[in-house]
């Protein structure tokens, strides 16, 4: 029986590719064949692709950091993976020789399974090959993530919640980065969920972190319809690596109830890992639904709010009775809002050793 042999060199087809944010720790010299068998791929595999036709991202986040705008017959360096976005795609991590889609613009390539009608197509992909090393085996972002470890933590560690997509959960995390930063604090910020992006990082990273890490450090191009015991490993990995921080601020993509999200917090041990929770909402009647099903279903109750209807004098006048705190993203960045989260997680710890 003749063999047909699915590998060949990858040099001549990587020239002038992109490469995405979510290849940024992939070690590129290990990289030497094209693996052809579409059928096996799985989510993280590192994938060669090439544009089709433009849709609804125009742009790629390359891995330095940078955008760059796509165009047709751009070669692409991307990772196989799922998404889950209720205001643009929900795509899962297959490939095939018929095409595939960009389901998001940090480098996720699957097929696209439902699309809110407010966005066009996503951006159509031939794919040439998944990239493998000398001996055809191909190459996963989980090769080059952190070693599992299930180590110490910073010294005190507050949750991002949301109340759903776009809820100004990042706008909140990067606030109390830079109030604890302000207040004289070495401080870690975490995006323990989500889809692959650099958005979150810059947000951190402006905002003073002295340690920025999200899951795909972890080795995930995204958490979307990944086992839960893997997403709680892969919290508790980046918490270690961030120990040797006072604290860290860790943002939850999506909202409460998405399915992954609300399968982590329904879990004793990990809601453990956290010293108290930060709830970000776009309005009063949203956030009264989140603190229902936070505290029904999680036994959580978080000692503030933020979010989006911080923006609007009478949202909050309306939050107020709900009987937290309700800060805004710069009064979050002030000093002695922080010195205040600091006193009310002294009084949860005293609360929880009682």
């Amino acid at each position: 029986m003749h063999i047909v042999d699915i590998n060949t060199s990858a040099a001549p087809f990587l020239a002038g590719a992109k490469w995405s944010f979510v290849t940024r720790r992939v070690c590129r010299s290990d990289i030497k064949l094209l693996n052809h068998d579409l059928g096996t791929a799985k989510t993280g595999d590192l994938v060669l692709a090439e544009v089709q036709g433009i849709g609804s991202h125009k742009r790629l986040q390359l891995h330095d950091g940078r955008f760059s705008i796509l165009f047709a017959k751009d070669r692409v360096v991307l990772a196989c993976g799922d998404r889950f976005a209720e205001d643009q795609f929900e795509g899962i991590a297959a490939l095939s020789a018929n095409g595939a889609d960009l389901l998001a613009g940090g480098g996720v390539v699957g097929h696209m399974r439902a699309r809110n009608g407010k966005v066009n197509r996503p951006t159509r992909l031939s794919v040439i090959g998944r990239l493998a090393d000398s001996e055809g085996r191909v190459i996963n972002l989980a090769d080059a993530a952190f070693g599992s470890v299930q180590g110490p933590r910073p010294g005190r560690v507050i949750g991002v919640l949301g109340t759903g997509m776009n809820a100004g959960k990042t706008a909140a995390a990067a606030g109390l980065v830079n109030g604890f930063v302000r207040s004289g604090h070495k401080v870690a910020a975490i995006k323990a969920t989500g889809t692959g992006s650099f958005g979150d990082v810059h947000h951190y990273e402006a905002a003073g972190a002295a340690k920025v890490l999200d899951f795909t450090d972890a080795g995930l191009a995204s958490t979307y319809l990944q086992p839960v015991n893997r997403l709680e490993d892969a919290t508790r990995t980046l918490m270690t690596a961030a120990a040797d921080c006072d604290i860290a601020i860790v943002e939850l993509a999506d909202g409460v109830s998405q399915v992954e999200t609300a399968e982590l917090l329904r879990r004793p041990g990990y809601r453990g890992i956290f010293d108290a929770f930060v709830l970000a909402a776009p309005g009063a009647l949203a956030a009264r639904g989140a603190l229902q099903w936070l505290s029904s279903e999680a036994q959580i109750a978080p000692i503030a709010l933020s979010g989006l209807m911080t923006q609007a004098p009478l949202a909050v006048a309306e939050a107020e009775h709900l009987g937290l705190p309700v800060f805004s993203r710069e009064t979050l960045a002030d000093p002695a809002t922080a010195l205040c989260l600091s006193g009310m997680l002294a009084d949860t710890k005293r609360e929880g050793a009682a």
